[in-house]
């Protein structure tokens, strides 16, 4: 029984970490994307010019 529960507790606290990885995985991925966005906006205008 106390396995059980010190596995469980275990796998929720690993789950927790996951997600916040995940989260910030996802984050820099979007910054990434603005940034490039960024980028290539100020490319086109200098083109056109």
């Amino acid at each position: 029984m106390a396995n059980k529960k010190k596995t469980n507790v275990k796998r929720e606290a690993y789950a927790k970490k996951q997600e916040e990885q995940g989260k910030k995985v996802v984050t820099w991925i979007f910054a990434g994307l603005i940034v490039l966005a960024i980028i290539y906006l100020i490319w086109t205008i200098s083109m056109m010019s």
